[in-house]
């Protein structure tokens, strides 16, 4: 499988998220620079997870349908054509860091996909990750850190 490359203006991997990107900030989601798109791909998909949670891992964003010529998701946005999913708080957008004690790992994963998926508003990581299976032609990973106030 080909790798993506996965980078944020905000933090490099495995520095800390800045706070803004948290819920001891705004809470908005981090832009994210994407290179490396295989020329086949159709759509792009976004998970992001904490794995380091209590319960174990934690879903903070599910989006897929992003245009396959995206090389920027905007920090607090999305181009118009991609979907989001239910994330583990059972909202349909981007909600940052907020770990209960320690410091934890967020780990951004972008896949390239072969197809366009058509899923609906309920769907969760799980949900998409079942759908991907066998259309996944690249995937990179970011992973930040970030430890509450």
């Amino acid at each position: 499988m080909e790798a993506l490359t996965i980078s944020s203006p905000g933090f490099s991997h495995g520095e800390a998220i800045p706070s803004r990107h948290t819920c001891d900030g705004n809470d908005t989601s981090p832009a994210i620079v994407i290179g490396r798109v295989p020329q086949a791909t159709r759509s792009l998909a976004l998970v992001m997870d904490d794995p380091d949670a209590p319960l174990g891992d934690w879903v903070h964003w599910v989006v897929w349908n992003i245009p396959p010529q995206t090389r920027e998701i905007p920090e607090h946005g999305l181009p118009p054509q991609a979907k989001q999913g239910k994330n583990d708080w059972h909202r349909n957008s981007y909600g940052g860091p907020c770990p209960p004690s320690g410091t934890h790992r967020y780990f951004f994963r972008v896949y390239a996909l072969d197809t366009t998926l058509h899923l609906g508003d309920s769907t969760a990581k799980g949900d998409l990750e079942r759908a991907m299976q066998g259309h996944v032609l690249a995937k990179g990973e970011l992973m930040g850190t970030y430890k509450r106030r």
